[in-house]
């Protein structure tokens, strides 16, 4: 799936180009936060080709069973129908929302620390010196209730 997002944020004539400024892959949901160009706000159709190419490149073990409802929707039963959609209003907003993701791991039991999880963009943020390398580790940290949503 990784690789399908990166592949489809690249700037190329025939997709709805945009850039991951965070990004989390769990088990079971994604988290992310991209730039689009200007005056475009087209999430819905970025999110179908994620998901159809995703579909279409998937292994067996995800091919399973469609219940009917899906079927008559042309779905398949690893995505959700929905998803959610925040705009970030200012730096700070920014920073609160990619904590949440990078951290989302260890909230969800997954690992003990955002570093352990290979599946986001923790790592560039560490890079970037955004971060040092134990963030979140040891204490547990807390979001306001109005961030993330699952």
């Amino acid at each position: 799936l990784l690789q399908i997002i990166l592949s489809l944020s690249t700037p190329r004539p025939e997709y709805l180009p945009f850039t991951i400024e965070a990004f989390v892959l769990l088990p079971n949901h994604i988290h992310c936060i991209w730039t689009l160009p200007e005056n475009d706000a087209d999430f819905s159709n970025r999110w179908r080709l994620i998901k159809s190419n995703f579909t279409r490149e998937c292994i067996s073990p995800y091919n399973v069973e469609i219940p009917e409802s899906r079927k008559k929707k042309g779905e398949k039963v690893i995505w959700q129908r929905r998803f959610w959609e925040h705009l970030i209003r200012d730096d700070r907003d920014f920073k609160n929302h990619a904590d949440y993701i990078h951290y989302n791991p260890v909230k969800h039991g997954l690992v003990t620390e955002p570093r352990s999880w290979e599946y986001s963009s923790f790592s560039r943020f560490v890079q970037a010196g955004e971060y040092d390398l134990e963030w979140g580790s040891g204490t547990p940290i807390k979001f306001d209730q109005t961030i993330g949503y699952e």
